[in-house]
């Protein structure tokens, strides 16, 4: 997944550096390359609970060593690049499973496909100038969803109802905040604020895109009128979050015109997050962030054939 941020140089690693690098792959997740912005997020991991703090850091560091072990790129490891789908994949797999040593095995394990599977999705994306995203985690964690039987199929999420979705000032705050949250499967709102402020504090960019992305995300969910409870939880926002940051704040030249295209790219994760819930629940999967990956694709892949100020100008490297 390409940076923001700060970028490390490869070469000597100190005790330092290696402190850092799992930090950059917490941070990767929002396509961020700063150890503070890792640091701020996994507080936020923390204080959505101990086990998903535990486990985004095991996964982010397992990730991060296998790849080491299997020879990757120096400078992709020391930017955190190795570590952020691990890091995903571990919290997915303790969150369906609860804490246990078997559970710490699985994740590392998981971990270790990732990596595999980032250095073949990367290699292949590569040769048409598309990043990999989070494909990598959304394979493994939806294999895993599906395979583990924890539990019986959920039941599919409610129809839209017939008209607009009303929220109130609290349930819209709080759907604003784990819009952010819900990026790290958190459904604390106030962990949605700390992820907001490690954004903030390397990039205003990225933070305001996150922002926005979050705001239109409530809009169209409301406009569609889909559940409130789940517009609530952050369950059709989490998407368009990433998708702004990507498309805002990372890929294109930041002009109104790509502010507008990525808002146009939020408005569309909505609805295909929406379907592929209501899709892969019945038979225990999850959407995880399949719609971000795809809707980001797609506007990248588009954005060569268009003339607009910023849209053509940068492609995913």
């Amino acid at each position: 997944m390409p940076t923001t941020g700060q970028v490390s140089q490869p070469g000597r690693w100190t005790p330092a550096d290696v402190g850092r690098i799992p930090m950059r792959g917490v941070a990767q997740v929002a396509l961020s390359a700063s150890p503070w912005t890792g640091l701020f997020f996994t507080v936020a991991l923390f204080a959505g609970g101990w086990r998903i703090g535990v486990y985004g850091l095991l996964g982010a560091a397992a990730s991060t060593v296998a790849a080491f072990l299997l020879g990757a790129d120096r400078d992709g490891l020391a930017n955190g690049l190795e570590g952020y789908c691990g890091c995903l994949t571990s919290i997915a797999i303790v969150v369906r499973l609860g804490a246990s040593w078997r559970t710490a095995l699985l994740a590392i394990l998981a971990a270790a496909v990732c990596t595999v599977l980032s250095a073949a999705v990367g290699h292949l994306l590569g040769r048409i100038g598309l990043p990999a995203l989070t494909a990598p985690f959304c394979l493994v964690a939806g294999v895993l969803a599906i395979a583990l039987p924890t539990a019986p199929p959920a039941a599919a999420p409610p129809l839209p109802g017939d008209g607009a979705t009303t929220l109130s000032a609290t349930e819209l705050g709080h759907a604003f905040c784990n819009n952010l949250g819900q990026v790290f499967f958190l459904d604390k709102w106030y962990a949605g604020l700390i992820l907001l402020a490690g954004l903030l504090i390397t990039s205003r960019v990225a933070a305001v895109a996150a922002a926005c992305g979050s705001a239109v995300a409530i809009l169209t969910a409301c406009a569609m009128g889909l559940p409130a409870d789940r517009i609530g939880e952050g369950l059709y926002g989490y998407n368009a979050v990433l998708v702004a940051i990507a498309l805002a704040a990372t890929f294109l030249t930041l002009t109104p015109w790509t502010a507008g295209y990525a808002a146009l790219a939020a408005v569309a994760s909505v609805p295909f997050t929406a379907a592929w819930q209501a899709f892969a629940q019945p038979s225990g999967g999850s959407p995880f962030t399949w719609p971000f990956v795809v809707t980001t694709w797609l506007f990248l892949a588009a954005a060569p054939a268009l003339d607009r100020p910023g849209i053509s100008s940068e492609k995913a490297k």
